[in-house]
């Protein structure tokens, strides 16, 4: 119940939205949702930007081409000189004014994985993006549900109380009767009057709490609900079974636990990248253009190319390495932790729907038996105040038992709803 109130505050403050059509279909509403709340084009506009890191990751194992150009002016440059009788011929042999253009490219041949790495990195991301979605989803589907069972609960309870006011009203006009003939009081009257006002003013705070409902409905989906919603029916035979087969489910269903799944893959690519992001490379170079500053004439534009390898071996970066790496097996070591969390959490919300099921049902044996007593001693007081040997305040009394035992019943039914739903959604029950 206080994730419910919690979910129910959260959406209260939220604006409402337009309506779009008019269903009362509980599967109906979640899917709606799903295309209605802005959230979700969010989590899908995730998933894509996910989806260009894993071909940028890619991208960094394929060539890299370039074109540049350049020009230098160099003072002073080499010279050399060559005795040639009694002279010295003198040699420019660079010049002062420098031009280059080229297309350069490179490639690495071998770097022990990293690229790899990278992309297993950029996956993990995708599919985290992905499971985040269905999360999302369990979660919204949760909210949804949580609403539309709150609808038919606070119908429900004002039917009751249209029952109540009904009842008295009856009352009241024998009573009415009974005090235009002397054998009843003006405050008999009253009395009753007072109760209906009391009554009236319950159903109004109960009708005030059910606009609202249909409001958070509207802020959800985008529908504005004008069917009743069903009773409180969910499919709870399709969730069976003790703690241990529920966490079982949960852990193969349930896509926060596929979402920690992810992180802690997420975790080891990060750890496997900073192990080998410190190892050497060999790359391969080449690229093509013009240049001067060849003989004879070293100022003429000339056509030139290179190719080579390059063995990059990494000897000292100030430690950042092995940082880098203590960080990440930290990392790897705290998403492992959140997973024990995780199932100590299941563990009890399973438990505790367990326990709220069992106490329901037990409960709901006996609520049935109360309101069929309930309402036989209220016949009884009206024949006897109608006859004359009852008092006003016993068929008040006789009310108020009905009253009271019809809403236990009600609450009995609404809570183990509640108890099934939120046990699908530890479960990871798709109901949708």
């Amino acid at each position: 119940m206080k994730r419910l109130l919690t979910i129910l505050i959260l959406f209260s403050i939220s604006p409402g939205a337009f309506a779009q059509q008019k269903t009362g279909d509980l599967k109906k509403l979640i899917n709606q949702s799903f295309s209605y709340f802005p959230a979700f084009k969010e989590l899908g506009q995730s998933i894509e930007i996910e989806q260009q890191r894993v071909d940028l990751a890619k991208a960094a194992g394929l060539p890299s081409v370039a074109a540049t150009g350049s020009y230098q002016y160099n003072h002073p440059v080499s010279k050399i000189s060559i005795p040639a009788g009694d002279q010295q011929l003198a040699f420019q042999i660079m010049p002062n004014h420098n031009y280059k253009t080229m297309v350069n490219g490179s490639y690495t041949l071998w770097d022990f994985g990293l690229v790899k790495a990278g992309v297993d990195r950029a996956r993990t991301g995708l599919q985290l993006a992905k499971d985040n979605l269905d999360f999302n989803k369990n979660q919204m589907a949760f909210q949804v549900a949580s609403i539309y069972y709150q609808i038919a609960y606070l119908k429900s309870a004002i039917a009751i109380q249209d029952s109540v006011i009904n009842f008295l009203a009856a009352n009241k006009r024998d009573t009415e009767v009974k005090f235009k003939n002397g054998d009843a009081l003006k405050y008999d009257v009253l009395s009753i009057q007072s109760n209906i006002d009391q009554e009236n003013n319950r159903k109004i705070d109960l009708q005030n709490s059910l606009n609202r409902q249909y409001n958070l409905m509207e802020y959800s989906t985008g529908v504005s609900v004008s069917q009743d919603p069903a009773d409180f029916i969910f499919p709870t035979e399709l969730i069976a079974g003790n703690v241990d087969e529920i966490i079982g489910l949960a852990k193969s269903n349930n896509p926060e636990y596929r979402l920690l799944s992810d992180k802690i893959a997420s975790a080891e690519a990060d750890l496997k990248r900073a192990l080998i992001s410190g190892k050497p490379s060999l790359v391969l170079n080449a690229g093509t253009g013009y240049a001067n500053g060849y003989t004879p004439d070293i100022n003429q534009f000339r056509y030139a190319y290179t190719a080579g390898v390059t063995l990059n071996i990494p000897i000292y970066q100030g430690g950042r390495i092995k940082k880098q790496q203590l960080i990440s097996q930290n990392e790897l070591a705290r998403t492992r932790t959140a997973e024990q969390t995780l199932n100590n959490t299941y563990r009890k919300d399973i438990q505790q729907a367990l326990t709220d099921i069992a106490s329901n049902r037990s409960s709901l044996l006996n609520a049935q038996a109360q309101i069929n007593e309930a309402k036989e001693a209220q016949k009884f007081a009206q024949s006897r105040f109608r006859n004359g040997t009852g008092t006003n305040l016993e068929l008040t009394n006789a009310s108020t038992n009905v009253q009271r035992a019809e809403l236990t019943e009600l609450q009995y039914r609404y809570q183990l709803c509640v108890a099934n739903l939120e046990l699908a959604r530890i479960s990871g029950l798709v109901y949708w």
